[in-house]
Formats: structure tokens, sequence, C-alpha cells
């Protein structure tokens, strides 16, 4: 790589000498530059020649060092000493790169005091030169505090151990060149480069400040230690030179050295251990980032965190839901979980009473009805100005009292115009305190009744803290009285009440008329009361709540934490979760305050965090007694760090930290005087501090303007939280953070979320039916006595079934798939059980999984031995054969699959049966299965959508570039998996259902919801993810697809019996391998192979997977199913084997299946052969000694790599029951073209347009070339109308047409047969843009019908539009028809 040079001239513009001595110097280059900020130092190597005397070179120095204001100038015209050049080339370095918001920003070099502005920036001018060009300082100078390097426990890559200080990744900078980092890898990106024999190494490390990449390329097996050494997790120590990748232009770290260093593990070291009662995960929608999931560790998920600290228990509080409560379940082993949601709160009972206080007395009592007028709304800032009050007695004002009151300030200008009090009225008035006093003097403690009365009595209770005065006098609030009796009221501010009530007129807002008007308002309301049975003050409240509904009052939700504290405890929280999302669901599950006392029986309510009700009132500054009623009503009172609450001090809530603490305190006295225990939670949102950016990435999504103000709610030890009440008193911190958080667990029992065991619902003798039905077809297809051989598979499997009661499952899988026979539908089987003989002799399948066998459908004898000696896959291979017994043609069956794939050993899976329905019976086959078990017993199955990584990428970049930060990639990609997992939204699986049994009811499993919180639908979906519940309840799979469809309508076309269709037939098998016999061959287009339309076969993917593979069985077509349906099974692994080293397709892995089959042929135990399946089809490759074993059992040792690369693998039931349909399917192709090609056009053809693909070959060719152009800018759409072109492209090739689409034999949806012409007639909808509304309208209207005009259709057929009519005219279906009815009369 040459050195980049820079004219002497331009590097240093800033500076000016005489004209002589600037033209000497234009060809002069500067080679290297080193600048030093921090020491205003500058030395550069000059190139030779022009060569400069001595003298020459001292004056410029002195010349440079005045123009900028540098302490030393050196420049060289040789190489300098000081700074020997670097062995490896010098890199173009970009920006420096800076962190994320909102790590720190790079430190700028400081400008020593006294240096003017031009010369800083003349300075500056030079430094940007300088970075513009090739830096190459001499030491990395990390702008954060260095920490020491890791000692290491083993030295992964390199010569020699790390030593030194590594650098903060936040601070890397090209320019640094050789550097070490420290931290955690989280991505590994190796790429093997088969054809070069090299490998790229490449991984991802954090410390959390920023991240890099590791990146190198090392050929032959250089770096094959970093691949074998290098995990996600390890925490590394790396040392290396900083680089750009070529490829990405990406900072990259090239490693020298890689060494495992020791991470310190954070540990709660406290003697007593608090508990954590406020806790969200990624289930609280888009907003808490803590994870559950089972298989993490400790690092990663927050319960067994919690556990490895020795906490004894752990509570789980999301947004509203409970969808964490499986995970957080199977996640606790020595741990109890305290179920509960901070719940939506709304208090519909009692946030604002009538009454306050305890005096009784009937309607005829004095009561003294007051108003005041102050400065502004805040009583603990503004004062009063005026008090007005008149005693209402028997019905009338019978005494009145006014009194300015000073306030000692000038009043705000719209105080004056809103009042029409002015500063000249109140001079010489009353002070605050002798004015206040005089009003109570004149109540002389009688009740007090006002319009709001919350804002009066809050000035004059102020006013008495003051001066020390007791206030105790009842109250009585108007305005609350009226909202209540007044509910076809909009608003309910005095003068429009008084309105209302016909009061006579009053200056509003002067506080003697205010006071008189809420005397008069008085006297109706208690006639109101009176017609309703009340008759006291003290009876006022409760008759207040029956009325609120009816009122119009809009409530803001609060926050409250409920716990379950039993089981019953629990079902009662399901309810409530239940009910606030179907009945209460108002842009947030809303959980009532009087549904929640209907369900309270087992439950534990804390008053939440700063959104709770009781701290907005402490907040408000409500009177001790008010929050004494409020804080009656909870359990346990909540107090959180001081942190927590900043927000408060940003937005002027508070003008100190010493009023949130006071807060606090407030609320532990509270607790003290009504014997709560009081308890300091986290509000956690996120484990570590380093997790707070994700949670500002989410919720910038959300458009929060404060998202990216510090707010370190994480998952905090036990000392932490005590320093963090430290205020409060050794005592009472422990108290709060200990003794009471364990209190409360200690209410709580063990309950568990989902009741343990699988509880299937009743089917009258399921057992004795499946019974019968299995040893009846059994006997039919193998006689009354059958082989030994299935006699044992059908007892063993038996025996697994009705010994765990899965008899229900298989009994209402086999009455749905009879349903669906009866009405003329094959039912597709998915998933593995086709790998149960007792589902295929019960009718639930299709596939035999016995070993390819002989049958004869006469006299019933069997041959299992010819298809196991001759090494047949299936029985389909094997050739045709006549019975030895009675001269028979045999029936040729079984596709050899293990019983143990669906089960497992013993049955200890629990099974899921998983359906292919028509897409046009799925619905009927849902509402069977309503009709089956009971409306009220049968759910969709829910989903839970969770941010993908690919989102979160998109979250990020948006994040940062709208803070103009630029990160490396790693950092990008750190951030997006810190973001990925949390909860966006639901939803419904596409056929999944859930039963719950009969004498069982939906809460006692999980509660239910509209998907997606769709309060529009009446659909009703499980809360959990369907997934959870699994093992517990009963789940059908009941999906919609295409093929019985098109078998259904293929049937129907032909009068072939599907069922019938031999699998082995020659001519459809060599449709795999050649398209000769449909009539062309090689063609450019489709190439070699006719599985064009194909399901299972039809993609260039898969037809390219024909091409390598040439099969001639069914066998193998079964494993090419599964080679396109795993990850990692097919490119990079089966490819190679089979068509660079010569492996036979047929000994290839394929299917899960094939591993346990050929494990066991090599001898290997039976139960470690599944358990080897097992793993490697989850993608998590070989078990501990299982290559040992497997190379002991002379397994290949292709084959064990082969298992290592795969990520997940299909089941062979599955490919058996897919390739089935998809071989029937063929076999219409090749013998019954037109009625395939009407199917496929029908049913799986996307996007057909009859205006390009009806008219002829030359024109369909015209379209496919025109969206071949576009290349990867087409669109889904163009797609999708490309694969149906190369349809229609071989439907033109095989020599078959279109007509043009016909008024009168046009079907509204389908394509019709025309043999005669070897025509297909295409249906309306094949028109773009005409709708299957206006298609069936056509094809009602038209019965009986012939049109004379185009006017006379238009009439007779409303829903058809004039576009439509356009599009008609186009599609060429009114040839010949006059426009209007005249001209056919004359």
């Amino acid at each position: 790589m040459s050195e980049q040079k820079i004219p002497f001239l331009q590097l240093f513009s800033a500076w000016r000498s005489e004209p002589e001595v600037m033209d000497g110097l234009r060809g002069l280059l500067v080679k290297r530059a080193v600048i030093d900020p921090a020491e205003r130092t500058l030395q550069a190597e000059l190139e030779e020649p022009p060569h400069l005397e001595r003298a020459l070179l001292a004056r410029l120095e002195g010349e440079l060092r005045e123009a900028y204001r540098l302490q030393r100038v050196e420049l060289l015209q040789s190489a300098p000493a000081a700074a020997p050049p670097e062995t490896h080339p010098p890199i173009p370095a970009p920006e420096p790169v800076p962190a994320p918001a909102p790590a720190p920003a790079p430190v700028e070099a400081p400008v020593p005091s006294g240096v003017d502005a031009d010369a800083a920036e003349a300075f500056a001018r030079t430094e940007a030169i300088r970075q513009e060009a090739l830096r190459k300082l001499k030491t990395a100078r990390p702008k954060a505090k260095p920490k020491a390097a890791a000692k290491s426990s083993r030295l992964l890559f390199g010569k020699r151990e790390v030593k030194g200080e590594a650098v903060p990744m936040n601070t890397l900078e090209l320019d640094m060149g050789t550097v070490i980092v420290e931290g955690d890898v989280f991505a590994v990106d190796h790429k093997e480069l088969k054809k070069r024999g090299a490998w790229v190494v490449s991984f991802d490390m954090t410390d959390y400040t920023g991240s890099v990449r590791i990146n190198k390329f090392f050929p032959g097996e250089e770096g094959k230690p970093i691949v074998d050494g290098v995990k996600k997790g390890q925490h590394l120590v790396v040392q290396g030179r900083l680089n750009i990748d070529r490829f990405t232009n990406d900072m990259v770290l090239e490693p020298y050295a890689i060494m495992e260093g020791s991470k310190t593990v954070k540990m709660d070291d406290a003697p007593e251990k608090r508990v954590e009662l406020h806790l969200h995960t990624t289930m609280s929608s888009m907003d808490a980032l803590t994870q559950v999931g089972p298989k993490l560790g400790p690092d990663k998920n927050v319960v067994k965190r919690a556990e490895s600290w020795g906490h004894r228990a752990i509570a789980i509080t999301d947004h509203g839901v409970a969808q964490s409560f499986p995970d957080a379940w199977h996640s606790a082993k020595k741990i109890k979980i305290l179920y509960g949601v901070e719940a939506y709160f709304v208090n519909d009972v009692d946030d604002r009473v009538v009454v306050h206080g305890e005096t009784e007395q009937d309607f005829s009592g004095e009561i003294v009805c007051f108003d005041i007028e102050t400065t502004g709304l805040n009583k603990k800032r503004d004062l009063i100005t005026e008090i007005g009050a008149v005693v209402l007695r028997n019905g009338e004002v019978a005494e009145t009292f006014n009194t300015f009151a000073d306030p000692g300030r000038p009043l705000d200008r719209n105080i004056v115009e809103l009042t029409g009090i002015t500063d000249e009225m109140l001079q010489g008035a009353p002070s605050q305190e002798e004015a206040i006093n005089a009003f109570l003097d004149f109540a002389a403690g009688r009740p007090l009744a006002a319009h709001n009365a919350e804002f009066d009595m809050g000035f004059i209770a102020e006013g008495c803290r003051r001066m020390g005065r007791p206030f105790e006098n009842t109250s009585l609030d108007s305005l609350i009285l009226a909202q209540n009796l007044l509910p076809q009221l909009s608003k309910h501010k005095l003068d429009i009440v008084a309105e209302h009530l016909n009061l006579p007129a009053f200056n509003h807002h002067r506080a003697s008329d205010d006071a008189a008007t809420v005397a008069y308002m008085l006297v109706p309301f208690f006639r109101m009361l009176e017609d309703r049975g009340v008759h006291t003050l003290q009876a006022i409240n409760p008759a207040m709540t029956k009325l609120r509904g009816a009122g119009k009052a809009k409530r803001q939700p609060k926050h409250l934490i409920v716990l379950a504290k039993n089981q019953l405890g629990l079902r009662n929280l399901y309810q409530l979760v239940s009910k606030a999302h179907l009945e209460h669901y108002k842009r947030y599950p809303i959980m009532p305050k009087s549904l929640i006392n209907q369900h309270r029986e087992g439950l534990i309510l804390g008053s939440a965090c700063e959104a709770g009700e009781l701290y907005d009132a402490v907040v408000k500054h409500k009177d001790f007694q008010e929050l004494k009623r409020i804080a009656s009503w909870y359990d346990y009172l909540e107090i959180q760090p001081v942190c927590n609450n900043a927000f408060m001090l940003r937005k002027g809530i508070v003008q100190s930290v010493e009023e949130i603490r006071d807060f606090n305190r407030t609320i532990v006295e509270l607790g003290r005087v009504l014997d709560k225990p009081v308890c300091a939670t986290g509000d956690v949102h996120f484990l570590d501090p380093e997790d707070e950016v994700y949670r500002h990435i989410l919720l910038a999504t959300k458009g929060f303007e404060d998202a990216d103000s510090p707010l370190p709610i994480y998952f905090k030890t036990t000392t932490e939280m005590l320093e963090e009440f430290s205020y409060l008193g050794e005592e009472e911190a422990y108290n709060v953070v200990v003794r009471n958080t364990n209190l409360v667990a200690d209410w709580c029992e063990d309950v568990v979320p989902l009741p343990k065991g699988l509880f299937a619902p009743n089917l009258e003798d399921s057992e004795g039916e499946l019974k019968r039905l299995v040893w009846g077809k059994a006997k039919a297809l193998y006689g009354e006595e059958p082989p030994q051989l299935v006699v044992d598979r059908i007892n063993i499997e038996l025996d697994a079934i009705l010994g765990r009661h899965y008899d229900v499952i298989y009994m209402s899988a086999q009455k749905l798939v009879q349903d669906s026979l009866d009405h003329g539908y094959l039912v597709g089987s998915r998933g593995s059980v086709g790998s149960s003989l007792v589902a295929f002799m019960s009718g639930i399948t299709e596939v035999n999984s016995l070993p390819p066998h002989y049958r004869c459908p006469n006299c019933k004898h069997s041959d299992f031995e010819t298809g196991v000696r001759e090494g047949y896959g299936c029985g389909a291979d094997m050739p045709d054969a006549v019975c030895p017994v009675c001269g028979t043609p045999y029936v040729k069956d079984g596709f050899n699959i293990p019983f143990e794939t669906f089960l497992g050993f013993g049955g200890d899976k629990v099974p899921d049966i998983d359906l292919n329905f028509s897409g046009e019976y799925q619905a009927k086959a849902h509402r069977h299965t309503f009709e089956l078990f009971g409306e009220s017993h049968v759910f969709r199955a829910g989903t839970i959508g969770t941010v993908a990584e690919k989102t979160a990428f998109g979250y990020v970049k948006k994040y940062l570039d709208e803070r103009a930060a630029h990160v490396t990639r790693a950092e990008e990609n750190r951030l997006a998996l810190g973001c990925t997992g949390v909860k966006r939204t639901t939803g419904q699986h596409p056929g999944g259902m859930v039963v719950i049994p009969q004498d069982r009811e939906i809460y006692d499993f999980c509660p239910v919801q509209h998907p997606a919180d769709d309060t529009g639908t009446d659909i009703i979906t499980t809360h959990f993810e369907y997934h959870s519940m699994e093992s517990n309840i009963l789940k059908l799979d009941m999906l919609g697809h295409d093929d019985p469809s098109m078998i259904r309508m293929l049937e129907d076309l032909t009068g072939m019996d599907a069922k019938t269709i031999p699998l082995d037939d020659p001519d459809t098998m060599s449709i795999f391998t050649s398209s000769e016999v449909l009539g062309y061959a090689n063609d450019k287009v489709l190439g070699p192979t006719g599985a064009v339309a194909i399901p299972e076969f039809g993609t260039s993917f898969v037809r390219g997977m024909l091409v390598d593979t040439q099969p001639t069985q069914f066998d193998i077509l079964v494993r090419l199913s599964g080679f396109s349906h795993g990850t990692d099974v097919w490119l990079g692994n089966a490819k190679d084997l089979i068509v660079n080293q010569g492996i036979p397709v047929g000994q290839a892995i394929g299917c899960r299946d094939d591993i346990m089959i050929f494990l066991i042929s090599c001898g290997m135990p039976e139960k470690r052969s599944f358990k080897i399946m097992e793993s490697v089809r989850k993608g998590r490759g070989l078990p501990e000694g299982a290559e040992e074993e497997m190379q002991a059992a002379g397994v290949p040792d292709w084959y064990i790599g082969s298992c290592k690369k795969i990520k997940y693998l299909f089941p062979k039931a599955h490919a058996v029951a897919y390739v089935m349909m998809a071989y029937r399917i063929a076999w219409f192709k090749v013998h019954e073209p037109l009625a395939f090609y009407a199917a496929y056009f029908s049913i799986r053809a996307k996007a057909f347009d009859a205006t390009c693909m009806c008219w002829g070959m030359e024109t369909a060719q015209a379209k496919m070339k025109e969206i071949a152009a576009k290349e990867k800018a087409a669109t889904a759409v163009e797609q999708d109308m490309m694969t149906t072109l190369e349809v229609v492209y071989e439907f033109y090739l095989r020599g078959f047409t279109f007509r043009h689409v016909d008024l009168y034999e046009s079907h509204a949806t389908l394509f019709r047969v025309d043999r005669e012409k070897r025509a297909l007639i295409p249906p309306f909808t094949a028109i773009p843009g005409l709708g299957e509304t206006a298609a069936w309208s056509i094809l009602e209207q038209r019965e009986g019908k012939h049109f004379i005009s185009i006017e006379e259709f238009s009439a007779a057929c409303p829903k058809v539009s004039k576009t439509h009519i356009e599009q008609l005219k186009a599609a060429g279906a009114l040839d010949g028809m006059p426009e209007t009815s005249q001209i056919t009369l004359f």
C-alpha cells in the first residue's frame, strides 16, 4: 500500500511567509505528521527532494510555531528517531467514531489559555487536514479511564499472553493502531472459504461502552483455534490492530492474540436479602427488557439471577398482562415466584368522594357553604384573596360571611380579570391568618360545602397548617354531587349546573356569590338524594358508588400492583386480566376498582409507583386524613428510589431531591399510622445498568421526548437498595428494603400458573372407540390375526397413548378428519403424527409408519421381509408383485417411521396433532370443534409478536440517525440484539384451537383476550402464548391449505379418486428428472425437469435440487422434502456430500428420523439414538460424548460432520404426507393436464392477470421479460406474477390455450375446462380489479338471461361498476355486445 502525501503548503495553509520562500516550497510534500493537541507539539517528516538547508528548516519551524501558537515544531527530512515507523502499512482513517447517545461524547483537545481565536482556528484547520490524510499517532490515548486486562485462564490464539491496559471501546479510533480490548462476545460469524481452503474469522465483542468486530482472514487451518475456541457469551481480552474492512468500510480489529479473561460476576452479598416486588419483563409492551426465558442463564434471566443471589422470592408484575408467568415458572428452581400485574387501574368507586369527615346529620342540619378566590392554583405557593360563606339552614340561606385576605404580593393580571378583585381592593385587608381564623370562627365546627371542595378545603387546610391551627371540619363537595346526580351534563362547572337547576343569576368568581349558589344548589340535590332513600351526610358516599357509572367523567388510569396470594387469588387475577382486556379495554386493559372488589379474595394490593393513586395524592399534597383514606384500601404501600422519580425535578414538579424524599417519608408515616408494611421496590425494567440504552431506543420508537433521560431502573442488590433509602435511617431502611418485602413474600403461597399434567376434554368412550377403530382397520388390512410386528407396534403405541390418557387427543383429531372426509375433502397430516401407526389405523393420517412391505387386499397375506432385506426406503419403491397365496396383485405400503419421533419413549412427549384442512373447509372444521366441545370451552390459540432482529435494527438506525451518532456496525448489532424479544403485539394462530375440559373454566389455565387487543372482533384467544400450554391442555392445529382444495377440484373435474393414484406411477416419477412426458424437453425457461407448479418441488431452489439428485424413487422425494424444509441441511451440507463427494442421496440426512434409524442400524442403543436425533434436529449439535460413541459404532466421519452443521430437521412423517399430496397432484399434471392447470390457476396461482396471461405465449413472455429486467426492484406482486407466468408459459408450451372471459360461461372464481378446444375459460376474478363481490353478482344476475346490450347488463348488475364494465370490455367478455338497447331495437 503506497503512502499518502500532502503538499506542505496545503497542510500549513494558515502560515504565511515571503513569496520567494513559499514559491520554493511548492513541490515539497509532507510524508507524515504527528500532532499532539494536548502538548501543542508538531512533528512532520518531509520528502526529499527538494533538500532544505538546516537554516531554512529552523526558520520554518519558528514561523510555524508562531503561526499556530505551538510549543514546539520539528521538521525532519528523514524518519524521526523518536517515532520509528510501524511494521504495518498505514491505513486511511475516517472521522472518529462517536458513541451512541447517551454515552459521553469524545473529549475535545484542550486549547491552552492565552491562545487567540485565529491561532486556535488555524491549528484546528491543520488538524482537520491531518485527520483526512494518513494519521499515525505514536500511542493510543483512551479518553476514558482504562482498566487493566483481566488475567487469562487460557490463550486461544497468538504467541504470548496479552499484557497491558484495555481501551474502552467507545474511544476506539483508527489512528490508535495497536490496542487491547476486553469484553463479552455477543455474535459469532465465522465463514469457511472451502474453495480457497481458508477461514474468515469474525466475531463481535462489547464492553458495553461500545462494540468492535474482531475480523481476520486466515489461510488454511490457522484460524481454526479461534473458530473452535470462541463462543457467544465468552469474556475475552484481544490485542490487535485497528483497520478498515474493505468489504463493509467499517472499523475492525485484526487480532494478534486472543485470550480468555475473567469477568467479575455481580452478587448480592447482604446477609439478609430483599425481595423485588415490582418487576417488568419483555412482556411489558415496548417498555421493558428483563428476560425470564428458561433457557437463559443468570447473566440474562432475572429469576435465575435472583436465585443465584440467594433471594427467597421475586415478583413478576408486567403492565396489565400475565404473559411471562409460564416462562418465569419454568425458570424457578429454588425461588418462589410471586405472580402479579401492574394493572391499569381506574378508581370508579371512591376516587373523589362527596363527604370527607365523620360528622353525621340529616339534610335539615346547618351546613356552611363557602368559596375562596386565590392568587393561583398551587396551595403551597399561592394564597387566598377572598373568602365568602353562607349558612344553609332548613333549605334557606340564613347567615353570610365575607372577607378579603391580603396575599402580601401584587395580583397577576389574569387573576384580576378572572375574579374582578384588584390590588386596591385588598389594601388594608386582614392577613391570611386573620381571614382564615375569622372564617373558621364563623363556621364554628359545622360541616362545610364547596364546589370542587378539594381546592377550597386544601387552601384552608394549608393556611391552618402554617399557623398551627387544627382543621378537622367535615366537608361536602357539590361538584361530585353534580357529576353523579346530573350525568346528562357534559360539564359540571358551577355556572352550568346553576343554569341547569334554574338558580338565580350570580356574579361568578366572586366568593360570596359562589358560596350562595352552592347553598341554593344543595337544596335540589338533597331532594334528589332523599328520593333515592338517602337522608344523612354519611349515607351519601355509599349511594354515590351506584351512580358513578352513568357519569361522563374521564379518569386517567393509575397504576396498581396486584399479586396472587394463593391459587384462588391467581384464578381471580386471571378473571380480572381477562375482563380488563375483553370488557374494559381503552388503549390499555383497564381494571376498575369495582371489578377488583368483586374478585379481591386471594389478592394482595400494592400502591405501585409514582403513577399510583396514593403517590399521586401525596405529590398533590392532599391532607393526611385523605391520604389515610386512600391508603387504607391497599395491603402494602410502595416507595421507590429517588432516581426513579428524578423526572419530577426535570419537569419542575418538585424543586429539590429532598421533596422526593419527603414524599417517601410521608408514605412511610402512613404505613406506621395504618399498620401497613411499606416496601421499597425497584420498578425493574432491565437487568443491568448497561441495558438502559436499549430501553432508550424502545421509548424513542414510541415518540417519547425524554427517551434519553437517565432512569436506572435495573435489578438492584440489597446493599444498593439500602443505600438508596439510607436517608430514612438505618432501622427504617432495613424495614422497607428487607423485612417488609420478605413479609409480603411470606403472605404468598407457592402458586403454579398452570395446573400440572394434561387436562384433556371428555369424549364419551374415547378409549374404547380408539381401540375399535385401530384393531378394526388393522384386521381389515392384515387379517384377523395380523402379523406379530403389527400387533407389537400397535400394543406399544396404545400402551403409551392410553397410559397417559392421550386417547381423547387422538379421537378429537379423528372426528375432525372424518367430518372433513364426509364433506369430500382430504386432510393432510403435518408434523410427526404420521409416525404413529395408531394415527394411521384410526384414520387421522394417510401415512403408514410400518416398515416397507407387501400386503394382499384379498386374502390379507403380508410380506414384511422383502422390503427390509432389499433395503427399500418405502413400500412405494418396491417392485410390483403378486400374492403367492391367492395371486392378487400386492398393495405396496409402509414408510418406515419410528413411533418415538412422535411421542418419545413411553409416551413422554405430549402428542401434537397438526392437520392441513382444505382452505375451503377450514372454517367448518373450526365450527365443528365448537360443536364437539362447547362454545365456552374452545378458544383460539394466542400468539405473541415480539421485536425481531430486522425490526430492531431499523429502530437502532433511526435512533442513531436522529441523534447524528456514528458507531461501528458491531455496536449497531449489539444495540439491535438488545432490543429483540420485546413484545410488540398479540395475535392468533391461523389454525390453532385450545380446548378446555368440560369440568373446568379457562381461568383455571390462563386469562383470555382479543387478538391484538382488537375490540372490534368477537374472536377470543388465550392470553398465554399457546406453546406454553401444550403440555397442559388440548391444542388442535387445523390449518387451511391449498393442496386438499386442489385435490378436491381435480377429483370434481376428472371423477378420479385421488386416494387410488399409485405412488409409483413411472410417468409421474419421470417429471422430477425430465419434462419429456409433458411434451417438451430442456426448456431454456423452465429447465430440464417438469416440476413447475408441483407443490414442494415447484420452486427454482428445489428444481435445482432435483437436477443435482436425479430422484427416481419416492423415498428420495421424501428426503428432498426434508432437505428443502430443514435449516443448514442442504446448502453447505448434503449438497456438498452428494454433488462433490459422491455420497448417495439415500444415505444423506434429510429428515430427523433418518438419524435415529441409521444409528440403530449401526448398533447404537435406541434411546441414545433418539436423544442424538432430538439434539441434532433442534440445532444443538451432538450431545456430549456422542461423537466418540458414533465413531465407535462405525458411523462415517462425513455423517458426524453433517449432524454438527444442522440447525433444524423436518419430521419424515410430515415430509411423506406433503410428498403424497404433491405426487397425486403431479399425476394429474401428467395424465389430466387441463384439469391440473384449471385447479392450479384457480387455487394456487397468485396475481393471475388475464390481460397479460390469456392473450397468447408472446404476451406472457413479454411480461416475464419486463419483470425479469427489474431484478430485485420487482414488487412482491410482480414476483408472485412471475411465478404464475412460468406456469402460464408451460401451459402454452404444452399446446393449451385460454379462451377470453365469457359473460355466460366464466365462473366467478374458478377456471373452467373446455376439453374440445384444449382450453381454459378464465373466471371473472382473473380480470385485475374485479373482485369476488362483483364476480358473484354477475353469476347470480345472468341466470336464465341473455343481455341484449351493455346498458341492460349494467342495470341488471348494480354491484358491477363502470370501471368493471371497462375491465370486462378490455378482457373481451363483452365483445359484440352493443352499448345500448336502442341500437338493437332499430
